[in-house]
């Protein structure tokens, strides 16, 4: 037995229905043309960049870069080294128990934004440019290549230079 108002309900429900689909139809078959300045973006910071015409230079491994770095026992502080991998070492500085710095050598042959903080750049130390990384670290450039890096959140700029001086920077440039 069929009731008076379920047959219209019902039509208008399937009318509205095939519309719907009648309407997303021509979407459904839509190809891009062209890529959109998303795609690009996006698969630009997919692909790596190489090098123009020139093959990467290999990185110095990071056990090499440790002999550079002050020694241990250097103004009553001790060193351990906390990281080292291809191209990096690090080493936290602590006196009495308490964190004093963190020094690094990173080899930034093939890293174009290292380097790019560094031009242009007015103060030099022993010969190499050096910058001020927000109000905690100070680096230096060394023969264009090896950036070596006091951070510290409890010495000033001052005191992270003197900590640069204890590097064999001369050592690391003839590297």
């Amino acid at each position: 037995m069929k009731r008076k108002h379920e047959s219209p309900l019902v039509f208008l429900g399937a009318v509205s229905v095939v519309a719907f689909v009648a309407m997303l139809s021509p979407l459904a078959g839509c190809k891009k043309d062209e890529p959109t300045r998303w795609d690009q973006a996006s698969s630009a910071a997919k692909a790596p960049t190489p090098p123009p015409d020139a093959p990467a230079v290999p990185k110095t491994e990071g056990g090499a870069l440790n002999k550079f770095f002050p020694a241990d026992g250097t103004d009553g502080t001790k060193r351990v080294f906390t990281q080292e991998k291809t191209g990096f070492a690090e080493a936290r500085l602590s006196r009495e128990g308490k964190d004093v710095a963190t020094l690094s050598i990173s080899d930034a042959v093939n890293d174009d934004a290292v380097k790019a903080k560094f031009t242009g750049v007015a103060d030099s130390f022993k010969g190499n440019p050096i910058v001020t990384v927000g109000k905690n670290q100070t680096a230096v450039l060394v023969k264009n290549k090896y950036q070596v890096k006091v951070s510290s959140q409890s010495l000033d700029a001052d005191a992270r230079k003197a900590w640069l001086d204890k590097f064999d920077l001369s050592g690391l440039s003839a590297l």
